[in-house]
């Protein structure tokens, strides 16, 4: 059983898995880091949906049936691995506007209901499709850090990209080995930071004029999520008010805490808890600032948590009506800030050339991590004959016209590969 099982807390969820689906179905916003890229090809008509939802499931199926599940089970607290990867797939997927709240809803009733017989169904194959998934999206955020190297090394040359390449290198190390921030973060942050600075010292060298009404890829992506805003004050109102009632954890670094603050029945011991996740969830948050905002304004598409501060806002506030208000604020002042952001990169004329870069940059290195991953997952789930399945799957795509996009073709190789195995295993022609 999860949390306290009550009707407010039904509806709660339900309510929060609709709206979270309704988000990814709009472009407006996902949970997934890695899907995040992606979106705008399908947004700017470059992708089918059905290429856009096996990328979706691809990428997140694995972490739902393992990292979503096994945080939830021992402390009784959901968390957004098991919600908002879900509602990620779930309203790609979905057809219509109206379907996908519809689906997030029911996925929200059915994990605050009946948790271990949705672990039962996704676990219950003979080969471990859903576990293996896992190994899809491993390389995807590793591999979206290195756009801005890419695009460097498209727009100013070999030079300044292995200038950038060694620089970046560096800083990612130090940081990896002397701190506790995801290296990945600083990674994105790094290579944004020096491709703008190229830019903008190619403009002085040049003595470039810049004009306003010019298109760019920062202004018109944070123009994008500006817009969008009031939905994503409701989803953050709604984040806030399941952490505060105490369903929802928004990471690892506070779960375990809040779970036995949850057991506790003395006072202090619940505020000095409660304080400690949330110390540890705002100290996480800055961690990830760089690698979200990063994404944010060069996609175009959010965060469904924003950069994860309602977190801990919704631990601390004293009630619901708080919580709620203090989320939407919170998700408002993020947005705000990226809007000056995207503003002032707009004013460089060799930032707005970036745009085409920037894009072709993001697509290659996605190309190549999904590809990646998805041998990767065909591997794990049957050795060298899950290889050859995923493999000719791939090879008969390129030799055939290409009939499934490039980006696409590794996360629908990983799941037929694990289809077909499963299928030769029942038959009796494959054991692990």
């Amino acid at each position: 059983m999860l949390g306290e099982l009550t009707v407010f807390n039904v509806i709660l969820v339900t309510a929060l898995c609709a709206f979270t689906a309704f988000l990814s179905h709009m472009g407006m916003a996902v949970f997934h880091d890695g899907l995040r890229p992606v979106i705008p090809e399908f947004i700017e008509g470059r992708m089918k949906r059905s290429e856009l939802s096996s990328i979706a499931f691809g990428l997140s199926v694995g972490f739902i049936a393992s990292v979503g599940i096994a945080h939830t089970l021992p402390t009784g607290i959901l968390n957004p691995w098991l919600l908002f990867l879900t509602t990620d797939i779930l309203g790609v997927i979905a057809t219509k506007k109206w379907l996908a709240p519809i689906l997030g809803g029911v996925w929200g009733a059915l994990t605050i209901t009946s948790l271990g017989v949705i672990n039962a169904a996704l676990t219950g194959l003979p080969v471990d499709l859903i576990g293996s998934m896992g190994a899809l999206s491993d390389p995807i955020v590793s591999a979206f850090a290195l756009f801005p190297l890419v695009a460097i090394f498209t727009q100013f040359g070999a030079k300044k990209g292995v200038t950038a390449t060694a620089i970046t290198l560096i800083i990612r190390q130090l940081v990896a080995s002397f701190t506790t921030v995801y290296p990945e973060s600083i990674q994105v942050f790094v290579g944004v930071v020096l491709l703008i600075v190229f830019a903008i010292l190619n403009d002085k060298k040049n003595s470039a004029k810049t004009s306003d009404d010019e298109a760019n890829v920062f202004s018109e992506r944070t123009a994008r999520i500006k817009k969008n805003v009031i939905w994503l004050m409701i989803g953050g109102a709604l984040i806030a008010v399941a952490c505060n009632v105490g369903v929802f954890a928004g990471s690892d670094v506070s779960i375990y805490t809040l779970a036995k603050a949850h057991k506790a029945t003395d006072p202090a011991v619940v505020n000095a808890l409660t304080q400690q996740a949330s110390i540890a969830e705002f100290m996480r948050g800055l961690g990830f600032i760089p690698l979200i905002a990063t994404t944010a304004i060069t996609t175009g598409v959010y965060g469904v948590a924003g950069l994860t501060f309602i977190y801990p806002v919704g631990y601390l506030m004293p009630n619901p009506v708080f919580a709620a208000i203090g989320g939407a604020i919170v998700i408002f002042l993020e947005v705000s800030l990226l809007g000056v952001i995207g503003k002032v990169l707009g004013k460089f004329p060799s930032i707005r050339a970036s745009s085409d870069n920037i894009r072709s940059a993001m697509t290659t290195v996605m190309e190549f991590a999904l590809l990646i991953g998805a041998i990767n997952a065909t591997v794990k789930m049957g050795g060298y004959t899950g290889f050859f399945i995923g493999a000719m799957i791939y090879f008969i795509n390129e030799l055939t016209g290409r009939r499934i996009m490039k980006m696409a073709i590794g996360p629908v190789a990983a799941i037929a590969t694990g289809i077909i195995l499963n299928v030769l295993y029942i038959v009796g022609l494959f054991r692990m």
